[in-house]
C-alpha cells in the first residue's frame, strides 16, 4: 500500500468522523467546532489514534487555506443591508476592540504566567479576535437566530478583525526576536494590511461578478469551481501585495453574494459544502497537534487566562466601542459573550514556531486551552443565553424543496421561496387572487412532502413552501404580499410596481392595503377605463392621494398592465381627500380624483418612481 493511500484513507476516516459526530453534538446541543477538535485530539499521538502529529508549518498552511473559504462563504452569505446597519460599530469592535482585549489580556497573562510583558502582549494578541469559523458555525448550525443587527455586527467583525489581530502577533515577535522597526513602521504595516485587503477585496469581487456572468463554461458544475478559484486568487493577490488576505476574500464574498450571477444557488451550495469540509478539516489537524498531557499541566494558568478573556477584556473592550452606536445593555451583554475563540488563534499560535521564539509550547498550549474552555462555555451557552436575554427570534424554516434557473447566460430573474405564515394575508385565498405584480409567477408549491403543481384555484394553507418566479424588482412588493400582516411593512414610497390590468379592487385591498371607492369586483382597468374616458392612452395617470396609478400596457382599448406607486408627500395636498392609512391612503371616489397626462414610459424598474406629473387638469365628474 502506497503512503497516499494510506494518507486518502486516513482523511476519509477522519472527515467521516467529523462529519458523523456532529449529528450527535445537535442532540447533545455540543458546538459542532468542539466535535471536530475531539475529532483530532481523538486521533492523535495521546488519543486512541496514536498519530503523531507536530507538524506547526503544515498546520498553518492548512488553517490558512480554510480560513479563506470560510471567510469567503461568510461574506457570501451576509447581506449588503446587514453590513450597511453594522459596518461601524463593527469596524470599532475589529480594530479597537482586539486593541483592548489584546491589552488587557496580555498585561494579566504576563502576571499569571510570570512571563516578559511582550510574551504576555503576545498571547493576548493572539486570542484578542473573535473567530470567523467559530461565529459563523455557532450561529448557524445551532439553530440561534438573533436580531439582524446583532448577528451582522458579529459576522462581520469577526470577518474583518484577523488583520489587527495579525498586526499585533507580528509586532510582538519582531520585538521579541529583535527585527521590529520604527513604531510607525508597524503602523504602516497595519494600514497596508487594510487598504490593500479592502481594496483587492472589492476589485476581486466585481472581478469575479463581470467574469462569470460573461463567460460561457462547457459544463454547469465548473461555474462553483470558477468562483472558489477566485476567491484564493483574490487572497493570493492581496497576500502578495502585502495585505490582508482574509479581509480580501471576506470582502470579496460580499460582493459576489450580493450580486446577481449565474448558477448562483448551485454556487451556494457549493460553497456552503467547502467551508464545512474546510472547518472539519482545519479542526481536526488542530486538534491533532494537541497533547492533553501538556493541557493538563498549564489548567490552572489557562483557565486564569481564559476568564480575565471572557469576563473582563472582552465586555470592557465592547462597552467601550459599542458606547456611541446606541446598543442596549442586554445587547452589549450578549456580543460580549459571543466573542468565540476558534481557528484564527490556534493558526495564530503556530507563529512563535515559525519565528522560533522562546515559550513557544507555552504560548500554544496556553492559547489552545483557551480556545477550548471558550468554545465549550461560550459555544454551548449562546442559544439559552439569547432566549433569556430576549434577542432570540424564531428559526426560518427550510424550504422542502427548491427550484433554481439553470441558464447559461445571466437572466433578470430569480427564484425566492416563501413559507405560509398563519397571520399572512395568502391564508385560504386562491393563486388567481393573490393580486401579484407583473413579473411574479407561483411555480411550485410543497405542503408537507406532497409537492403540488400550481394551478388558478390552487388554496394557498398556512405551513406551504411557495416557490416564486420573480423579476428582481418587483421582490420587495411580493415579500410584503407574503409577510405576516401585522408585520407588513406597507407598499414602497416612490417604487413603481406593475399589476395586471386584471387586478379587482377587493384584490388591491386585500394584498396590498390599498383602498378605493370602486365596485370590489371592477378590475383596474374598468377603473381606469370609467376614471380617464377619452384621456386613455399609455402614460395616462390618475392620483388619488398619495397613489399614483399609470396606464403601463394598452390593447385594444383596454389597460393590460398598471403602475401602481405610493407617493412620499401628496402632490397637491389642497386637493387631497382622506387621510392615509398604514398601508395606503383612505378611500375616495372618482369625482375626488385628479387626472393627469405622464409622459408615455416604459415599465419603471426598481429604483425608478413614479412618472413625473404634469399639470393639473380639472377633476372628472361622475357622467363622465
Amino acid at each position: 500500500m502506497f503512503a497516499v493511500d494510506r494518507l486518502i484513507l486516513l482523511a476519509a476516516v477522519l472527515v467521516l468522523g467529523g462529519v458523523v459526530s456532529s449529528k450527535f453534538s445537535y442532540r447533545l446541543g455540543l458546538p459542532v467546532l468542539l466535535v471536530f477538535l475531539g475529532v483530532g485530539m481523538l486521533a492523535g499521538s495521546e488519543g486512541i489514534g496514536g498519530l503523531a502529529f507536530e507538524d506547526y508549518r503544515l498546520a498553518h498552511a492548512v488553517g490558512t487555506l480554510a480560513l479563506a473559504f470560510i471567510l469567503f462563504d461568510g461574506g457570501l452569505r451576509t447581506p449588503l443591508s446587514a453590513f450597511r446597519a453594522a459596518s461601524w460599530p463593527a469596524a470599532t469592535l475589529a480594530t479597537a476592540g482586539v486593541v483592548v482585549t489584546a491589552l488587557v489580556t496580555g498585561i494579566s497573562a504576563s502576571l499569571i504566567l510570570d512571563l516578559p510583558w511582550i510574551e504576555g502582549l503576545l498571547i493576548g494578541s493572539i486570542v484578542g479576535s473573535t473567530d470567523a469559523a467559530a461565529v459563523f458555525a455557532v450561529l448557524r448550525s445551532q439553530g440561534v437566530r438573533i436580531r439582524e443587527r446583532i448577528a451582522a455586527t458579529l459576522e462581520i467583525e469577526s470577518g474583518a478583525n484577523d488583520p489587527m489581530a495579525i498586526f499585533l502577533t507580528i509586532g510582538c515577535l519582531e520585538i521579541l526576536v529583535g527585527t521590529a522597526g520604527s513604531f510607525f513602521g508597524l503602523v504602516w504595516l497595519f494600514v497596508k494590511q487594510m487598504t490593500l485587503g479592502a481594496v483587492v477585496g472589492l476589485v476581486g469581487g466585481w472581478s469575479v461578478v463581470w467574469v462569470i456572468n460573461r463567460v460561457n463554461l462547457p459544463a454547469a458544475g465548473l461555474y462553483p469551481v470558477f468562483v472558489a478559484a477566485g476567491a484564493l486568487l483574490v487572497f493570493g493577490v492581496a497576500a502578495s501585495l502585502g495585505g490582508s488576505g482574509f479581509l480580501a476574500v471576506y470582502l470579496a464574498g460580499l460582493v459576489v453574494g450580493n450580486n446577481r450571477i449565474v448558477f448562483q444557488r448551485g454556487i451556494f451550495v457549493f460553497q456552503d459544502a467547502l467551508a464545512w469540509l474546510s472547518q472539519i478539516g482545519m479542526f481536526v489537524v488542530l486538534g491533532l497537534l494537541s497533547f492533553p498531557s501538556r493541557l493538563a499541566e498549564v489548567t490552572w494558568q489557562g483557565l486564569a487566562v481564559a476568564a480575565v478573556l471572557v469576563f473582563v477584556a472582552r465586555p470592557v473592550a465592547v462597552a467601550a466601542c459599542l458606547l456611541p452606536f446606541k446598543f442596549s445593555r442586554r445587547e452589549q451583554l450578549f456580543i460580549s459573550w459571543v466573542g468565540l475563540k476558534g481557528a484564527v488563534p490556534i493558526v495564530l499560535a503556530t507563529f512563535p514556531f515559525i519565528f522560533e521564539v522562546p515559550n513557544a509550547l507555552l504560548v500554544f498550549d496556553i492559547v489552545f486551552f483557551t480556545v477550548l474552555i471558550s468554545v465549550v462555555a461560550q459555544g454551548w451557552t449562546m442559544p439559552p443565553l439569547a432566549r433569556a436575554l430576549g434577542l432570540s427570534l424564531p428559526p426560518l424554516p427550510e424550504p422542502p424543496a427548491t427550484l433554481e434557473i439553470a441558464a447559461l447566460r445571466h437572466v433578470d430573474s430569480q427564484i425566492v421561496d416563501y413559507t405560509v405564515d398563519p397571520r399572512s394575508r395568502v391564508v385560504g385565498r386562491r393563486i388567481r387572487d393573490l393580486a401579484l405584480p407583473d413579473g411574479a409567477l407561483v411555480a411550485l408549491i410543497t405542503r408537507g412532502r406532497q409537492v403540488i403543481l400550481p394551478q388558478g384555484d390552487t388554496e394557498l394553507h398556512a405551513g406551504d413552501n411557495v416557490s416564486l418566479v420573480l423579476r428582481s424588482e418587483v421582490q420587495p412588493i411580493v415579500d410584503q404580499v407574503f409577510a405576516p400582516a401585522a408585520e407588513s411593512p406597507g407598499v414602497p414610497a416612490e417604487i413603481e410596481f406593475p399589476l395586471r390590468g386584471g387586478t379587482t379592487v377587493e384584490e388591491l385591498q386585500a394584498m396590498y392595503g390599498i383602498a378605493i371607492d370602486a365596485a370590489p369586483t371592477k378590475t383596474l382597468d374598468e377603473v381606469l377605463r370609467e376614471w380617464l374616458g377619452d384621456e386613455l392612452e399609455p402614460g395616462s395617470q390618475v392620483t388619488i392621494g398619495q397613489v399614483a396609478l399609470c396606464v403601463r400596457g394598452l390593447e385594444d382599448s383596454r389597460v393590460t398592465r398598471v403602475g401602481l406607486a405610493i407617493l412620499a408627500e401628496p402632490p397637491d395636498e389642497s386637493r387631497t381627500t382622506g387621510s392615509p392609512s398604514v398601508a395606503g391612503p383612505a378611500a375616495v371616489s372618482p369625482a375626488e380624483h385628479d387626472v393627469e397626462r405622464a409622459v408615455p414610459a416604459e415599465p419603471a424598474g426598481a429604483n425608478a418612481g413614479p412618472a413625473a406629473p404634469a399639470p393639473v387638469k380639472p377633476a372628472l365628474s361622475d357622467d363622465r
